[in-house]
């Protein structure tokens, strides 16, 4: 009967040890499989994912910029000198209130509302073309030339931004956007050439001839 008590004892503590080490085993399989997957997330989101929160941000970047021009093209078709060129801004405003309209488009195509993030180029652009109106006189063609100036340096930014952003759209697949940016980035395009015909057709060359009284203040 001791024999047999002993004998069922050792079994017993076999078993427990059996169990202990499997025990064991599974904690250790489970610690390996939550430390590979730490070890995936550690590395941040998928390019994928990380992709389209850059996009993102661009876009907001540039939904917030157009808003704020919105603002500041009536200014500046009031400053201008010239009628064609106060025109071709009055003319870009209307533009630009559809392009925030398409903006919107982009966003609810992405199923996300539409948010704006500050674009500090923008509002530096915008503070930029202030101070030159401050600064040349008014009704003088100099004055002309700068707003062309600093028109130009706007549109060539948001031709940056909406370049950058078709190409974005087009990698990710996203190509109903990629064509709703490719519109407007035409757009911009087109407003940067008027400037330049409006430029070198007159305005430019009477600015050149204007005494040096009517130049910067």
């Amino acid at each position: 009967m001791a024999k047999s008590a002993k004998a069922t004892n050792t079994k017993s503590s076999a078993s427990k040890g059996s169990n202990t080490k499997s025990s064991t085993s599974k904690t250790a399989s489970s610690k390996s499989g939550s430390s590979k997957r730490s070890q995936g997330n550690s590395g941040g989101k998928s390019d994928a994912t990380m992709l389209k929160e850059l996009f993102l941000d661009e876009l907001k970047d540039i939904y917030w910029a157009e808003k704020h021009l919105t603002k500041a093209l009536p200014k500046m078709a009031k400053a201008a000198t010239s009628e064609e060129l106060s025109n071709a801004f009055t003319q870009h405003l209307k533009i630009t209130q559809g392009q925030v309209e398409r903006l919107e488009q982009v966003f609810e195509a992405l199923d996300m509302t539409a948010r704006a993030k500050k674009c500090e180029a923008m509002e530096g652009l915008v503070e930029e073309a202030q101070n030159l109106l401050e600064e040349l006189p008014k009704g003088s063609a100099v004055r002309d030339a700068g707003l062309i100036i600093a028109g130009q340096k706007v549109e060539h930014y948001e031709i940056a931004a909406y370049g950058s952003l078709v190409q974005l759209a087009k990698t990710m697949g996203e190509n109903e956007v990629a064509n709703l940016l490719q519109q407007t980035l035409n757009e911009e395009k087109q407003a940067d050439q008027l400037l330049t015909e409006l430029a070198v057709s007159g305005i430019n060359i009477g600015a050149e001839n204007e005494p040096e009284s009517a130049g910067r203040k």
